[in-house]
């Protein structure tokens, strides 16, 4: 006897999104990084003049670069994304001079960040640090501007099947049997569009082998997505969204003449309970 087997459609997992205006706290980070709320968005979290003065920094860097991996866009500083670590953690120390001018004489608000969760996190005797090897050590973040056409300005995907996969050189390859969290800091917006998009979908390992996306989790098709609810995260210039990776996400089109969209970037979590690594 044949059977037809009906692929499953995705599962559906609520989201907790929490918005607000302010700073950011140490407690709100470590609620997305115990899975408590799935995405956290904090509006006018620095000022106009840092997010101004990083993104001409951005622009006129001269380690600013084309990816060439796959994912369309620009940056500057270094991904683990297909990567192994030995090319990734050179890439890193190569870049960090370039990374640290991109705040020129301001006080780095991802650095303060860092520091303030890593404060917390001691009190309860969990060490944060970033993530190394014998090759070097992760950057405090990346800077990024995805360049995209047509819906999607950066394609649905999830963050934590290219940290499963990063290997057995990486540390960091542990945290993604945890929540991968994804810190976001928006130093420019365009006029219309470049919005977060959060689906109601966290793709086990199973999924994306389905989809063929078992190395990379991106990107994920609309006909995978058509059934599963959705949020959409309007954000701007002096935000900050922090969320888990593991939820599908991407970067709604771009449209208008003028600003585009440029944001620094990192992920962490716990690869133990009492370690949180940090990287780009």
């Amino acid at each position: 006897m044949v059977s037809n087997k009906v692929p499953q459609s995705p599962a559906i997992s609520p989201l907790t999104i929490k918005e607000r205006t302010g700073s950011i706290s140490t407690a709100e980070i470590i609620s997305v990084l115990k899975g408590e709320i799935t995405a956290l968005h904090i509006k006018q979290a620095f000022s106009s003049e840092i997010a101004d003065e990083i993104t001409a920094n951005f622009f006129a860097s001269p380690g600013l670069n084309e990816r060439k991996d796959g994912v369309p866009g620009q940056y500057v500083g270094a991904s683990h994304y297909r990567k192994d670590a030995a090319t990734y953690f050179r890439q890193a120390e190569n870049a960090r001079p370039h990374v640290e001018a991109l705040f020129g004489y301001l006080v780095d608000p991802v650095r303060a960040v860092f520091e303030a969760l890593k404060r917390e996190l001691h009190k309860q005797g969990i060490e944060l640090r970033l993530a190394r090897s014998e090759h070097g050590q992760a950057n405090v973040c990346r800077a990024l501007s995805w360049s995209g056409s047509g819906t999607f300005s950066l394609d649905p995907h999830d963050d934590v099947a290219q940290v499963l996969r990063a290997g057995n050189d990486y540390e960091l390859s542990a945290v993604a049997h945890n929540t991968v969290a994804a810190l976001n800091f928006y130093p420019s917006m365009p006029e219309e569009g470049g919005n977060l998009r959060l689906w109601s979908h966290k793709p086990t390992v199973a999924d994306r082998k389905s989809q063929g996306l078992e190395t990379t989790g991106y990107p994920y098709s609309a006909a995978y997505l058509e059934a599963v609810p959705s949020r959409e995260i309007q954000l701007k210039a002096g935000d900050i969204a922090l969320l888990d990776g593991g939820f599908v996400h991407g970067v709604s089109g771009q449209s208008g003449n003028g600003k585009r969209r440029v944001l620094l970037n990192n992920f962490f979590g716990f690869a133990r309970p009492n370690l949180v690594l940090w990287w780009t």
